[in-house]
């Protein structure tokens, strides 16, 4: 995904959470984002279930993928990662990972009964997220704000295994990209690391979906 970003001219990055939670490389996939030059970070719930195991969900499958990514970070890591900014702004945007006041409720396609909610006092003309792995962009009824998920690099729900991401033009146009990879390869070394956990999201991550 970055190389395709590259090629494309992209010479800043917007990280938008979740970097370590649920993946294979936890530590090298954090190494490898630390070392972007202009990137600005966004905390997502899995930073936060990180840092502060109490936090996250009563489920064994989170449980105990928490505790296999806090072994790989280490202390010092995990803290730093969960003090991260939950918010930022760039380029008349505000980044978050889910939505302005929430790192779990978040916009969908179709809109909810809780987006306006979500948007109160939001002034931005567009809005970047992701939280719900789901790629889209639309204009909210809302103060007609632009809603903007570039959906997920490692895990996809939508049922399309490649890579996902969003490229900024330079003319403030939003165009989604999707990038082949070897996710098959990403299962079979989630397996490899054989815990509670990582069973569920190879499948999810050969099927794309999160209902496995």
């Amino acid at each position: 995904m970055l190389a395709d970003a590259e090629a494309q001219g992209a010479s800043r990055w917007v990280l938008g959470g979740d970097y370590a939670l649920f993946g294979g490389w936890p530590r090298e996939t954090v190494e490898r984002l630390r070392g972007l030059e202009n990137a600005i970070w966004i905390r997502g719930n899995g930073e936060r279930w990180t840092r502060d195991v109490d936090a996250a969900p009563d489920n064994p499958i989170v449980r105990s993928a928490i505790a296999s990514v806090r072994a790989a970070l280490g202390d010092e890591l995990v803290a730093g990662m969960g003090d991260i900014e939950q918010l930022a702004q760039d380029r008349d945007a505000l980044i978050c990972h889910a939505s302005p006041p929430s790192d779990v409720r978040s916009f969908f396609p179709e809109p909810a009964d809780d987006e306006a909610e979500l948007l109160a006092g939001v002034h931005h003309r567009r809005v970047v997220f992701g939280h719900t792995h789901l790629p889209f962009r639309r204009i909210s009824a809302v103060h007609e704000i632009e809603l903007v998920n570039p959906g997920s690099v490692g895990l996809p729900f939508d049922r399309d295994t490649r890579a996902a991401y969003a490229l900024l033009h330079r003319d403030h146009t939003v165009e989604h990209r999707r990038v082949e990879y070897d996710h098959a390869s990403v299962a079979a070394r989630l397996r490899e690391l054989d815990e509670p956990w990582t069973e569920t999201v190879a499948k999810r991550i050969e099927q794309a979906r999160p209902d496995v």
